[in-house]
């Protein structure tokens, strides 16, 4: 596979983490995706935007499983 954007051919399947906005908290999902080891892109499937949806729905819903792991501060 070659990046779309920098045009690299170095495009591997990792582990990574999106971030899911509930309210003011940050939502962690860790997802495996080709993720192009030049520039950074990342490029998910349709099964894998459909599974973030559904964690996403659920959470804004008050169900599935979510622990904390630490916390966000804001300063100013």
């Amino acid at each position: 596979m070659k990046c779309v954007v920098c045009h690299g051919e170095n495009v591997e399947v990792r582990e990574v983490k999106e971030s899911i906005e509930v309210g003011s908290d940050l939502l962690h999902v860790t997802v495996s995706t080709p993720v192009c080891q030049t520039c950074g892109e990342r490029y998910y499937d349709r099964k894998t935007m459909r599974y973030l949806e559904s964690v996403e729905a659920e959470v804004k819903a008050g169900r599935g499983n979510v622990k904390q792991v630490g916390k966000l501060l804001a300063y100013g």
